[in-house]
């Protein structure tokens, strides 16, 4: 479900997404010389969350594993990392947590402990240096800066509207039909390396593979022609911004950043040239950047973490609505002087000059006391106009509010669950587990088709959003459950008897928790799955152990990929959605390769 972002929202300075590096740390002489600089620290202060400050290094690790196999191993433990770094084949690792409470826990059980036949050995690590101050740094201290290549001379001499086109929409000179041929073909790669990955794991599936890589080009499913979206600009319902100094030299910026915090760069570029962004997102971009330029307020610098304007995000439906939420470190300003500012903001937007802007749902949020790494967990206020916005969707209505998920591109949605709900083959006696629902958009759409629908997010604010869209639409043989997938599918998993029971899962980047895989395996009652993913190789895990021989750790028959398609729902992007249809293996009918049901039995 998660959707892919235009820009990385500003946050705290290091470290990105969860990643196996190939690069080596810093030299010692040189973490050493920054150590001794309090500058290269200043983001861990108490008011800004950062995982850095529960950070260990794990040493003594076994050869060749891998990220995924430190994570299950972790996971085993009942550890929940923030974030991993491996460095390409050492035998160590960085792992940062969410709070001291659980780092301190991980240092518990884990050091001392054996794994392959390694002791490993856990101490407190240091955070990572600020990026920029470390660049900053490093440019006083070594001369005049090293020359530039070609292409970085080139780069410079285009426009700033060619440069942000290349960072958030990377194909944008690219014919649209290429485009879709290079999505189709990262999703082939990806479906024969799963056809592997399932002779790697489940023997007895060989017979039954080897007939499907004979068919479908290596792959092990037919891959059905990509779906693509039915507009191609202008399509993003949902946009965050950076406030910053403009690459152009005007302070007080609304845009995307030009390049990424650990290179160095905080200059950002609005959007009004971008092809992706609607017009009425530009219109609200345009109409804050006059506001917050009236205000006294600075923007927030992360070299500093002085200043107050840090993030505009923009949502906006296809029925006329927009949402703006304007992100704000309010550092030492009282109660009285967030007030005034918050009376000007509405009044700018709904009787001032910025009235025509379009905004009917506006919110102030403050980020500055941030404990939590969760965004929903922010003090969010309604400044002025509707608590929500609404969309239409498939012929039916959803309301939407601040930190509710909802698809980024409404129109290639519809082709996704409209797709979705063909393959799912229900009826009026199927009960749906809709998994990862965001505000219920899947379920719903399938609701009238079906006996029952049962929806599970994480998001309190999704989920009350769902309960009340499942009203607006008259349903009432839908039920939605607040809390993590891996804590409440499996209850509801094992309360079920329902004979003809489908599961769709939508989850986001990192794909679904283990356990909710086990507890699918588990259930054999649920006979049909359909996965959409919308980061598919970070989703392989997910497809191999639900393909896997059964084992102590894995009960339960395995799947099978019967189809997949790939649906574009982020043109001008490499990103692209994936729907495989899975189907429960029948260990005890027909023999694998059979022209039939391609059915498989227990392997030795």
């Amino acid at each position: 479900m998660a959707e892919v972002s235009s820009v990385p929202a500003p946050g705290i300075p290091p470290v990105g997404e969860d990643e196996r590096s190939t690069e080596l740390p810093q030299d010692s002489t040189m973490e050493e010389s920054q150590s001794s600089d309090p500058s290269m620290y200043r983001y861990i202060k108490n008011d800004l969350f950062t995982s850095e400050i529960f950070k260990v290094e794990i040493r003594n690790l076994p050869k060749f594993i891998g990220f995924n196999d430190l994570k299950k191993f972790l996971a085993k433990q009942n550890l929940n990392p923030h974030k991993i770094k491996l460095f390409g084949k050492q035998t160590f690792a960085f792992v940062t947590f969410k709070n001291e409470e659980e780092r301190d826990k991980a240092m518990k059980l884990v050091h001392g402990m054996q794994w392959k036949g390694q002791v490993l050995n856990v101490k407190l690590a240091k955070p990572k240096a600020d990026p920029i101050m470390r660049k900053r740094k490093q440019e006083g201290s070594e001369g005049p800066p090293s020359k530039r290549t070609e292409g970085e001379e080139e780069e410079e001499e285009q426009p700033l509207s060619v440069q942000i086109a290349n960072v958030v929409t990377p194909l944008w000179n690219v014919p649209y039909d290429e485009q879709l041929r290079r999505k189709e073909q990262e999703v082939v790669a990806v479906l024969q390396r799963l056809a592997k990955e399932i002779g790697n794991t489940n023997k007895a599936m060989l017979p039954w593979l080897f007939a499907q890589k004979g068919k479908y080009n290596k792959m092990c499913c037919p891959l059905e022609d990509i779906r693509p979206s039915p507009t191609q600009t202008e399509y993003r319902n949902k946009c965050e911004f950076l406030i910053s100094m403009g690459a152009d030299g005007e302070d007080k910026t609304v845009g995307f950043r030009l390049g990424k915090y650990k290179g160095g760069s905080c200059a950002v570029v609005g959007p009004a040239e971008t092809s992706h962004v609607s017009a009425e997102a530009k219109r609200v971009v345009s109409e804050f950047q006059k506001f917050i330029r009236t205000t006294t307020y600075s923007v927030y610098d992360p070299e500093t973490y002085e200043g107050h304007w840090k993030q505009l995000t923009v949502r906006t439906t296809r029925t006329g609505q927009a949402m703006a939420m304007a992100f704000f470190n309010p550092q030492k300003l009282n109660e009285e002087e967030l007030d005034a500012l918050k009376t000007s903001m509405k009044h700018y937007f709904t009787e001032g000059e910025g009235k025509d802007g379009g905004i009917t749902s506006l919110y102030f949020v403050r980020e500055g006391q941030r404990t939590s790494p969760n965004p929903e967990d922010l003090p969010c206020e309604l400044v002025g106009g509707e608590s929500c916005i609404h969309e239409e969707l498939l012929g039916l209505k959803f309301r939407i509010s601040p930190h509710s998920f909802f698809q980024v591109n409404t129109g290639a949605a519809e082709v996704l669950y409209s797709t979705v709900g063909e393959w799912a083959q229900l009826d009026e006696n199927s009960t749906v587990l809709d998994v990862c629902c965001g505000t219920g958009t899947i379920g719903i759409s399938l609701a009238k088709r079906v006996k029952k629908v049962i929806g599970i997010e994480l998001c309190q604010e999704a989920v009350e959003d769902a309960k009340v869209n499942a009203k607006l639409n008259g349903l009432s043989n839908i039920e939605f459950h607040c809390g993590k997938a891996e804590d409440v599918f499996p209850i509801i998993l094992s309360g079920l008897v329902a004979s003809n029971l489908t599961a769709i899962v939508d989850p986001p980047r990192a794909g679904l928790h283990s356990k909710v895989i086990l507890a699918i395996r588990r259930a054999e009652h649920l006979k049909r799955l359909v996965y959409v993913a919308c980061n598919a190789k970070a989703a392989m895990n997910n497809f191999i152990d639900l393909c896997r021989a059964p084992s102590n750790r894995v009960h339960g028959a395995p799947f099978r990929p019967v189809r997949a398609l790939a649906v574009d729902l982020f043109p001008q992007t490499m990103h692209v959605e994936l729907v495989i249809l899975l189907e429960r293996v029948g260990y005890d009918t027909q023999p694998p390769g059979n022209s039939g049901s391609q059915q498989q039995q227990p392997g030795p």
